[in-house]
């Protein structure tokens, strides 16, 4: 006698439906930087929320973005910005770029009204709050130090603050290409001029105010000394874009709510969701691989190599 077939419960169907849905929806987050730079911050926000799935994408192809007008600025983070959504359609956007931020975060919001983008700000407000004797020095890109954003930061949280600004496109060009292949005697040796140029001028407080700096940030500390604090953006960013997912999730759970046609219950389109914290570029030469493979490893997260941008 043939057993009989267990009957498919309603819990059945919408345990398949959920796990089909969810491989077949988007990221959670998509971090997008020059290069390397916001590595960290995903790291960070791994930390604080586990359950995240997160892709990440460097426009290696437009690198060095703190060389740039504004008006390129805009462009290419646009431009890559479409690829993103086109993609992996994430649900939230992180810019873990300072200039990218400084520059161009509001006309990116414009442009991309359906996606909620978080920024990336030189941590003026939090160096303002630690610092002792109220001299405070900003390294980043030349186009953040420059920028009048920075100016209106430092207006509005370091008054009473001196700020001496650098801006070392060397030192970055050396994080993207060179970092991670390095010994740490050259580490220390990269970040010495920065240092040396701070604690000319005073400085108790040094802000790692472009994102690739927060690969080195040990390195700094140590040659800095304990009597300087190094401090960045990194765990503020990651805070603000958990609360921004999390108020696009609860309208979304508002939204699912109203009662839709059954043909209308799955989704329609697929997005190529790679495993959680892939990192990918936009362009690559055969020894930034090895920097990239070898980064990768260090970090324990998958490296996705070049990105294909047609199917």
């Amino acid at each position: 006698m043939m057993p009989q077939a267990k009957p498919v419960t309603h819990l059945q169907v919408c345990s398949e439906t959920d796990a089909r849905d969810k491989e077949m929806a988007g990221s959670d987050f998509a971090f997008l930087d020059s290069g390397i730079g916001g590595i960290p911050y995903m790291l960070d926000l791994k930390e604080k929320k586990p359950s995240a799935r997160c892709v990440y994408l460097g426009d290696t192809a437009h690198f060095p973005y703190g060389e740039k007008s504004a008006e390129e600025v805009t462009r290419c983070a646009a431009d890559t910005i479409r690829l993103i959504i086109q993609k992996w359609q994430p649900k939230t956007i992180v810019i873990a770029c300072n200039t990218m931020s400084v520059t161009s975060l509001d006309d990116l919001r414009a442009l991309f009204p359906q996606t909620p983008i978080v920024g990336t700000v030189p941590a003026i407000k939090l160096a303002a709050s630690v610092t002792k004797n109220k001299k405070i020095g900003l390294l980043a890109t030349n186009a953040t130090v420059r920028h009048p954003y920075c100016a209106r930061l430092v207006k509005d949280f370091a008054q009473d603050c001196q700020v001496f600004s650098r801006g070392d496109p060397d030192l970055i060009a050396f994080i993207e290409h060179d970092l991670f292949t390095s010994t740490e005697a050259e580490k220390r040796a990269a970040v010495q001029p920065a240092v040396d140029f701070f604690a000319a001028n005073g400085c108790d407080t040094i802000i790692l105010g472009c994102t690739h700096f927060t690969h080195i940030a040990k390195e700094f500390a140590a040659v800095a000394g304990s009597a300087v604090r190094v401090v960045d953006s990194r765990e503020g960013v990651a805070n603000q874009a958990i609360r921004v997912e999390a108020k696009k999730n609860t309208e979304a759970e508002s939204q699912s709510k109203i009662i839709l046609p059954a043909d209308s219950v799955h989704p329609t389109e697929s997005y190529d969701t790679p495993a959680d914290q892939t990192f990918f570029v936009t362009a690559c030469t055969p020894a930034d691989e090895t920097e990239y493979s070898t980064l990768c490893k260090g970090y324990k997260i998958p490296w996705g190599g070049k990105i294909l941008t047609s199917e």
